[in-house]
């Protein structure tokens, strides 16, 4: 299969080399057509000169030997029988007789006979012109010939010439075309390169792209524009691409998290209420009051797996925007004082200061109790000394003096089912927070989260 620049120098030389045959047949006609013309208004002048000077029929053979001389022309005069009387190439005895000569009967016709034809005595073709004059009173025809090798000799001697001029005009283009060619398969090798790297996904970095920059003509400047885009969509459908597997990777990394958390979090429980069970159930002589005990442990892990479920439950409604709030203004420090009376009953021993002048908020009541049990019971599980709740007009600030937070886990916590796992701060299945935040966004409030490691942690609902 030919290259583009091959076929495209084929095709000119197919096209040039037409063009000039068409242009060598027609200049041949052309020059040949010119040439009679002049030939025959020559011949018809020297007859009329020479009818002039003949004024009688005497002596003819030495007149017409004479204007042979000095014409180089073939001079034949003939009779009104058809008799040639005098010959200037010829022995005219020998001669026929020309009354039916086509140039003859001509004559009589038009006035002027002429006519071309290939002489049989010197086997050349020649053109004779023949007209009727009156001579002493007799009527007879003059007629002169001229040799057409001379055209043939002045059409190959220009032939010669343009077909020089041709050669080196095609030089000339060969050359221009040569470079055309060229960049053209300089713009093409670029474009299937870059279509190469292209299908590679190579050709997605700028330096590739702006390595098919082409301004040599409106078409391949257009083609590389086009392409262009083509890599520009195609290198951002590449990276939401990997964006979209990085996702993917994320979530079942997440997945298993949660498996793990979940596996982690119930297989205590059920450890327990196995245990307890099949206690109870192969001791047929076990104490009551340790049966009761037994079914009181029983009963609190069934409990706190039903709290894990439940708290898996709102996780999903809250995220995906499900959970509905039923709004009313709210005391905050009410509601503080009941979570405070159900967490002493665990935590029996603790101390839990609320600080700060009562503020009334329109919320719902029973998810901001859960949202802020989250962080008192975070702020008793994570610090040994009291627990500060802190009202104020713009926020709500529950302060621990416990073993705080890394910084570089600060953000990271907020993220569903996410669990430090340094420094013993255990944040559950990494629901808790998440349950928060959450809870908060649905109020339209803010959650800020102040902590030093070693040094406590101050958790901040800002409502303004």
């Amino acid at each position: 299969m030919l290259k583009i620049h091959q076929l495209f120098l084929r095709s000119f030389i197919l096209i040039f080399s037409s063009i000039l045959l068409s242009v060598t047949v027609i200049t041949f006609y052309w020059l040949k057509a010119t040439y009679i013309e002049e030939v025959e208004k020559n011949l018809s002048q020297n007859i009329d000169a020479f009818s002039v000077a003949l004024t009688h029929l005497n002596d003819l053979d030495a007149q017409v030997r004479l204007l042979k001389e000095k014409t180089h022309l073939r001079i034949t005069i003939i009779d009104a029988k058809g008799t040639v009387i005098a010959e200037s190439d010829k022995d005219k005895n020998t001669m026929d007789n020309h009354i039916n000569r086509e140039e003859i009967v001509n004559i009589n016709e038009q006035g002027i006979g002429k006519v071309i034809r290939k002489s049989d005595t010197l086997n050349k073709e020649m053109l004779n012109v023949v007209k009727k004059v009156s001579v002493d009173n007799q009527l007879i025809y003059i007629r002169m010939g001229d040799y057409l090798t001379h055209v043939e000799a002045q059409f190959m001697n220009l032939t010669l010439q343009i077909s020089t001029i041709f050669a080196v005009f095609l030089l000339f283009t060969l050359l221009i075309i040569y470079v055309i060619s060229n960049r053209i398969q300089l713009q093409t090798d670029k474009i299937l390169l870059f279509l190469t790297k292209l299908s590679k996904k190579d050709g997605l970095n700028k330096s590739n792209l702006k390595s098919l920059n082409s301004s040599y003509t409106l078409e391949f400047y257009q083609i590389s524009k086009l392409l262009r885009k083509v890599a520009v969509k195609l290198s951002k459908k590449e990276k939401l691409k990997s964006k979209h597997t990085a996702k993917l990777k994320l979530a079942n990394q997440q997945k298993d998290e949660i498996i793990s958390a979940i596996s982690h979090e119930f297989k205590n429980p059920i450890a327990i209420i196995s245990g307890y069970t099949e206690t109870i159930l192969t001791d047929k002589n076990l104490p009551l009051t340790m049966r009761e005990s037994f079914l009181k442990k029983i009963y609190s892990n069934a409990n706190k797996m039903s709290a894990l479920i439940d708290r898996l439950r709102l996780s999903l409604k809250l995220e995906e925007n499900k959970q509905e709030g039923f709004f009313k203004p709210c005391s905050m420090k009410k509601l503080c004082q009941e979570i405070i009376s159900d967490l002493k009953q665990k935590y029996k021993n603790r101390n839990i200061v609320i600080e700060g002048d009562d503020v009334t908020l329109n919320v719902d009541e029973t998810l901001m109790s859960i949202a802020l049990g989250n962080l008192i019971e975070n702020a008793l599980k994570y610090s040994e000394d009291k627990v500060t709740i802190e009202l104020t007009p713009e926020d709500i600030k529950v302060i621990d003096m416990g073993i705080g937070i890394d910084s570089k886990e600060l953000e990271k916590i907020k993220n569903k089912f996410y669990r430090v796992s340094k420094n013993n701060w255990n944040n559950s299945l990494g629901l808790g927070l998440f349950i928060v935040l959450k809870i908060l966004r649905l109020h339209h409030f803010d959650l800020q989260i102040e902590s030093e490691l070693n040094f406590g942690s101050k958790f901040i609902v800002k409502f303004k």
